[in-house]
């Protein structure tokens, strides 16, 4: 339902565009990846063949928790399940029976459709930070999240190029009551952005209340017909889903959104030290999501999802970026793969307290990994610190500025006449240099990709400029970005008809913050 004319307005024509492109101001947002390069697989069919093999022993012997929802217990009991309290017992091969009516990928809609994303397949959809309740800047420092805060990710999340969907809770803004922040979040993203979104999880109704908007903004009809959001829907590791994660869940599923069934585990904590020990507790947990979320409604859209970190044995706090957890990403995928399901995994995660050298490598490590592995959907693809406690203004800008070198490696190496660049080498020949062949001004333009942000000038250049490392750039580009920004056109009636469910459902209730 996006405005025709908001869609053109930043194209223009003649000179009016080749001003545009020339001015830091740009809405122009890079398609979905599509991966052109193979993945990267670190387990044997041996191995594979023994993790299946557990997860279902696992799932049948020890059998998986669904607390406080008896009526959950009863689905699984009617699909022969053994259902011992709240202690599911699942017989082997039934969750995979179940799973099988998820579809191999389906496509998000935007209220844009040039946004729209399809995940599954080949592709790489990267979304931003979820979750932290604490925001960093170099004006502010670190500090509690707010709504404005909020709104500012937002803004910079459809600005950046290189990332194809708005996200979800890019911050938990602290200064909105628990019951009604979900509200106002929602309604950024359907206003400020015409990205792709995600929906609420933290209770059924506020599931439910993302349903209903979403049905404002693109019509009944159109929301039970297609996916319109995607949705965290975490796995309370070891082998446990609560009432309001599964809550939420059935909300979803039976409106047919999607939902990511994704283990929470922090390794040596919440799933054995070991790889293969881990993975099989991550299949055999989302093998009892999936088949849930089929059993509420047969072809609900999920997506196969894993966030797995180490940890220090020393301080027992959680690590980011390192092998073992890259390991299990690869492996993840696999076996996502083997059931056909799109996959979930990534991000630019650290353990660091600010975007410098460690937040760089530990993100980098897992960027890269997500890239090889095969995931489809990235969360935190850009603004996570501090193990996920703060979203950072500097580091998303920094981390969305890397995420293009992900769409030039997923594109692969050309080969065809201009890639292989004969007539360059004849031109020049021995002893010449090829800046000005007619293969190099026909290509520099584009035979490279080009930072927004990091620094090449020679040092007296920069050193002239103030000598600034690159979070002091990350902040004069979050201030200009913040500064160019232009709300997205939307449909008046819409808008109006959002803000006063808006309205009215937060003065229907009391503020709550529990």
């Amino acid at each position: 339902m996006s405005d025709v004319a908001g869609r053109r307005r930043a194209r223009g024509g003649g000179g009016a565009a080749r001003r545009a492109a020339r001015s830091a101001v740009s809405f122009e947002t890079a398609k979905y990846i599509e991966r052109n390069i193979p993945n990267f697989e670190v387990l044997t069919e041996e191995a594979l063949e023994i993790i299946e093999t557990n997860a279902e022993t696992l799932l049948e012997e020890i059998g998986v928790n669904f607390v406080n929802n008896p009526a959950a217990c009863a689905l699984w009991k009617e699909a022969g399940a053994d259902v011992q309290g709240e202690r599911v017992h699942i017989p082997r091969g039934l969750a995979r029976k179940l799973c099988a009516t998820a579809p191999r990928e389906f496509t998000q809609h935007a209220r844009n459709p040039e946004r729209n994303v399809v995940i599954g397949g080949r592709n790489l959809v990267l979304a931003p930070v979820y979750g932290p309740p604490f925001v960093r800047d170099m004006a502010g420092g670190r500090r509690y999240a707010t709504m404005e805060d909020f709104r500012k990710f937002v803004k910079l999340g459809y600005m950046s190029k290189w990332l194809h969907h708005s996200g979800g809770t890019v911050c938990e803004p602290t200064d909105v009551a628990v019951n009604k922040r979900h509200l106002d979040m929602l309604h950024a993203h359907m206003t400020l952005s015409d990205k792709p979104f995600m929906g609420s999880v933290t209770e059924p109704s506020r599931a439910q209340d993302s349903v209903d908007m979403c049905e404002i903004l693109f019509g009944k009809d159109f929301v039970q017909e297609n996916t319109v959001m995607t949705s965290l829907i975490n796995v309370n590791s070891p082998m446990t889903f609560d009432d309001v994660m599964m809550g939420a869940l059935e909300v979803y599923a039976k409106n047919n959104q999607a939902c990511i069934i994704s283990p929470f585990i922090v390794g040596g904590a919440m799933a054995p030290v070991s790889v293969v020990g881990t993975l099989t507790q991550v299949l055999a947990e989302v093998l009892a999501g999936i088949a849930y979320s089929q059993m509420v409604r047969p072809g609900a859209p999920i997506i196969f999802g894993t966030f797995v970190t180490s940890i220090d044995m020393g301080s027992g706090a959680p690590t980011f970026g390192t092998p073992e957890a890259s390991q299990i990403l690869y492996g993840a995928g696999q076996l996502a793969r083997r059931m056909g399901l799109p996959y979930r995994s990534g991000g630019g995660l650290c353990g660091s307290k600010l975007p410098d050298a460690q937040a760089a490598y530990e993100s980098a490590n897992t960027l890269n990994a997500a890239l090889l592995g095969g995931v489809n959907f990235m969360l935190h693809a850009c603004g996570w610190l501090e193990g996920g406690l703060v979203s950072s203004f500097e580091k998303f800008v920094m981390d969305a500025d890397q995420l293009g070198t992900l769409h030039k490696m997923a594109a692969g190496i050309a080969i065809d006449d201009n890639a292989q660049a004969m007539d360059a080498i004849r031109e020049v020949g021995p002893g010449g240099h090829y800046l000005g062949c007619a293969h190099t001004q026909a290509n520099f333009q584009d035979a490279f990709w080009k930072t927004q942000l990091l620094d090449y000038k020679p040092f007296e250049t920069w050193d002239e400029e103030g000598a600034r490392d690159t979070m002091t750039l990350a902040a004069e580009r979050v201030e200009r970005m913040l500064n160019d920004y232009q709300q997205p056109m939307i449909d008046p009636g819409v808008n109006e008809a959002l803000a006063g469910y808006v309205a009215n459902k937060k003065a229907s209730m009391r503020d709550s913050f529990t």
